[in-house]
């Protein structure tokens, strides 16, 4: 038998006696997702938040999604075990600078995608996910004319499926996403043509063209569980290929390609911030903790129970 991690034993030590929990996103390290109570996409977390018996909520995961915890659950402490793990597309919309730019459209209701500060949500009338962005977006009246942010390539798909073009859209993007590369995916599938491909649709508009499949990590994870191919191309964040293999020992999963290779594979920098280390001191010391003003979290909260409300 294997000897345990002493970092594993420690933490899950730790849970026990501090009455915390750790939620995960498919995105973390492997290590990571292993010691999760609770591991899945923004919005199962986000409602996972809200039901959790416990007194610490440790999110393994970047800074946006601590803070959604932490709109939530109030009452709870709310760990962030690296506070320097951002996010690209988060950091691609200042608050600032977006309510500068909603003000030039009085008549417009804002959709933001959770990726966003907690200062954007709070400028918002409603939050989506990757996962309910074209419900969220179909649940407003049709000539009801909307901001979209930040993330353009999701807006653009979405607008693609509803075909509504009174959406103005935040010109935000994923790093991770944007730099996957069409003439590698394709050389891909001719090396694998029994493969399908799966696609987030944070990707750009000529990867999502040539997917079989496009949905958010949840949605991608059920599809791969319903499917009865054996083999996937995955164009998304490397960390979900963990939650893959465990799920679904006898299909494969082969990661695409970004267009730069120099730069490693297709890894989300911030996400792998995350350790057992971080998860172990966090725990330890009871710190970082998030915190936020009380007129800010309650504007935000509006726009993620509106969400919630329609999942």
């Amino acid at each position: 038998m294997t000897p345990m991690n002493p970092l594993v034993e420690r933490i899950a030590a730790l849970k026990r006696q501090k009455r915390a929990v750790v939620l995960a996103h498919y995105y973390t390290r492997p290590e990571v997702q292993e010691v999760a109570d609770f591991l899945g996409d923004s919005l199962a977390l986000a409602v996972r938040a809200q039901s959790v018996d416990a007194d610490i909520l440790l999110f393994a995961g970047v800074h946006f999604m601590a803070e959604t915890a932490k709109v939530l659950c109030p009452d709870k402490k709310v760990l962030i075990p690296c506070p320097e793990a951002g996010c690209s597309l988060a950091d691609s919309c200042d608050a600032a600078a977006f309510a500068a730019f909603k003000a030039q459209y009085p008549d417009h209701k804002v959709v933001s995608y959770v990726n966003t500060t907690v200062g954007v949500k709070a400028l918002t009338d409603i939050c989506c996910t990757s996962a309910n962005a074209l419900q969220v977006v179909q649940s407003l009246p049709a000539d009801q004319p909307l901001i979209f942010a930040p993330d353009r390539n999701l807006g653009s798909y979405i607008q693609r499926l509803t075909g509504r073009q009174n959406m103005v859209i935040w010109d935000g993007a994923c790093h991770v996403h944007e730099e996957f590369s069409l003439e590698k995916l394709l050389a891909l599938q001719r090396q694998y043509p029994d493969a399908l491909t799966v696609a987030h649709p944070e990707c750009r508009a000529y990867i999502i063209e040539v997917a079989d499949f496009v949905g958010s990590t949840a949605a991608i994870l059920d599809f791969c569980g319903r499917s009865d191919a054996q083999q996937f191309i995955v164009v998304t964040e490397s960390g979900i290929l963990s939650e893959m293999r465990k799920r679904f020992p006898d299909k494969s999963f082969i990661p695409a390609p970004p267009d730069d290779e120099s730069c490693g594979c297709n890894d989300c920098c911030y996400m792998k911030m995350v350790t057992l280390e971080n998860i172990c001191a966090a725990l330890e010391t009871e710190s970082p903790v998030v915190e936020i003003d009380e007129e800010t979290r309650r504007r935000a909260e509006r726009s993620i129970r509106n969400m919630i409300a329609i999942r």
